[in-house]
């Protein structure tokens, strides 16, 4: 994982639209099962979390928190480590953009919210309403504008369940663009799916069954 003290460092190169663009699906290093049932990413923030510092910090680097709940036995966990977090081609644009935090639903850690409420994680899902796992929870940049509240009441958009490798990078982008303040992600991706059809680009990444 990535420690405090590295937090920012250690961005690869670019070129992510061009291998989208061709439909590439490169395999990285295979996420590794922890002892708590969990699939590990070694890029992953190492946190305290205190997730005020930990939005500190990525506003530092110029990038989003994301929570991502998760439990052990999720078969959808499991595929969105194994495939969409697998992808090289999209793994330098989610790793330059946005920090991860890994919470377990029914998790015992303590956790301190943004609003400095402490308690364990497993009370911290209850409290944002997550109730499927993986659950993807993205964040303001910016630490004042999350001043006073609750994850659920800063949160600006969250992936529920396992979305198709194309849809997961694209809400990512969605969030990142800030294409999400003034347009809905269904919207958004199909505009996506539609500028690589006019280039005669396809691939299976659009289906969503």
């Amino acid at each position: 994982m990535i420690t405090r003290r590295h937090f920012g460092l250690g961005a690869l190169a670019t070129g992510t639209a061009a291998a989208l663009s061709a439909g590439t699906a490169r395999q990285a290093r295979a996420a590794t099962l922890g002892d708590d049932g969990l699939y590990k990413q070694d890029w992953f923030v190492e946190s305290f979390l205190d997730l005020g510092e930990d939005l500190a910090e990525a506003q530092a680097a110029d990038k989003h928190l994301v929570v991502m709940f998760e439990q052990g036995g999720c078969p959808f966990c499991r595929k969105t480590h194994e495939i969409n977090l697998a992808r090289e081609d999209y793994l330098p644009y989610l790793k330059d953009n946005f920090a991860f935090i890994q919470l377990d639903l029914f998790g015992a850690r303590e956790t301190t919210d943004f609003d400095g409420e402490t308690m364990e994680e497993r009370a911290l899902a209850r409290r944002w309403l997550v109730n499927f796992t993986p659950t993807i929870v993205f964040f303001p940049k910016s630490i004042e504008a999350v001043e006073g509240k609750d994850g659920r009441s800063a949160e600006l958009a969250r992936i529920q369940g396992y979305l198709p490798p194309f849809y997961f990078y694209h809400f990512f982008e969605w969030v990142r663009s800030g294409a999400h303040q003034g347009e809905g992600f269904q919207r958004y991706s199909n505009d996506r799916v539609n500028q690589l059809r006019d280039k005669g680009v396809e691939t299976e990444d659009w289906r969503l069954g």
